[in-house]
């Protein structure tokens, strides 16, 4: 495991930043013990701090963990989290707090506390963002719906309805088919950027990008009614423009975008980050609460329908470069340049 610098090990203590428990411990060398980053004890003074890549490591330095934190607890809370994932994936309904605490060999108030710190959800909104995925999958598969709907751990349909059916924006059966029955309403336009796409369905945007035309749409949606243009689509595309031309003024428009539950918290991330500034992959999978999903994160950023709306632009590498962009890097400077005031391109 590399270290962290520490520049930016102490912006996390200072922060008490639970996202890097288990990242590193910091040791205080006057009181001979260490600590998680987000040890809720009094600060020390900087030069009275040394920071280690783990436990072992600081005790073989003559420390001791502290009593508060209880810093070498972050493995056994490691374990129990993935055994209770593993519990959940293989339940049919939604297990009780009381039994998934028991199988991770905790107390259920304290183990909800460890698990929603760890993945940003409680342990019954994760079992169903699960179920929600396993339907999802299976969906895929089968013809039938009602019985996808009952095989992915439903106890009726309606509970699969109320529960996922707001979130892909179409009914199940018409997204699992590739949008077969949908309609979706498109058109280009241009910009200081280059060409964009706008596509719409009755809820809201559900594609906008650079370079694409119709071919690349009916690539995403390939059994929905696609058609060109409309009088309802012409405020939509004013807005979109307007948002290339000026991202720091992010107009709120209406979207149907679907992801699975870790995807669609990264892009609410994105759509946090002030316009001009940057986080990186890494703390984009921490504020989404899956600190170790940095790779997922990028994949996640990469995934994103809605260019500019969902601002992945403003998303970077760990090691502070701007890395890639769908639509060029070039586009990715200028947007965040024009998030800042400047403006690059002419």
């Amino acid at each position: 495991m590399n270290m962290l610098d520490p520049d930016t090990a102490w912006d996390a203590v200072r922060r008490r930043d639970r996202a890097f428990d288990g990242r590193f411990v910091t040791g205080v060398l006057t009181t001979g013990i260490y600590c998680r980053p987000s040890c809720a004890a009094r600060h020390p003074s900087r030069e009275n701090i040394r920071f280690f890549v783990n436990g072992a490591a600081a005790r073989e330095a003559g420390l001791r963990a502290c009593l508060r934190c209880l810093p070498d607890d972050i493995a056994r809370d490691e374990a129990a989290l993935a055994t209770a994932a593993a519990f959940i994936e293989k339940s049919e309904g939604i297990p009780s707090l009381s039994a998934i605490a028991e199988v991770a060999g905790y107390a259920p108030h304290h183990f909800h506390r460890i698990f929603k710190r760890a993945t940003g959800l409680t342990p019954a909104e994760y079992a169903r963002a699960r179920r929600a995925k396993r339907a999802e999958a299976v969906l895929q598969d089968q013809s039938d719906v009602t019985s996808a709907i009952y095989e992915a751990g439903y106890g009726a349909p309606s509970r699969f309805y109320a529960e996922i059916g707001g979130r892909l924006g179409m009914t199940p059966s018409v997204w699992k088919d590739g949008g077969r029955g949908a309609t979706i309403r498109w058109t280009n336009a241009e910009t200081s950027l280059g060409k964009i796409l706008v596509a719409a369905t009755d809820k809201g945007i559900c594609r906008l990008s650079f370079d694409e035309d119709e071919p690349a749409l009916r690539a995403l949606f390939p059994h929905a009614d696609i058609i060109q243009g409309s009088d309802a689509l012409d405020a939509l595309v004013a807005s979109a423009v307007a948002a290339v031309e000026r991202p720091a003024k992010m107009p709120n428009l209406p979207l149907d975008v679907k992801g699975t539950a870790f995807q669609e918290r990264i892009w609410r991330e994105l759509s946090r980050i002030p316009p001009g500034e940057t986080l990186s992959y890494a703390a984009l999978a921490a504020r989404a609460g899956s600190p170790k999903a940095v790779r997922a994160a990028g994949s996640a950023c990469g995934a994103n329908n809605i260019a500019v709306l969902i601002p992945c632009h403003r998303a970077r590498r760990t090691d502070g470069s701007l890395g890639g962009y769908a639509y060029g890097a070039a586009r990715k400077k200028e947007l965040l340049a024009r998030e800042a005031g400047r403006r690059y391109l002419t």
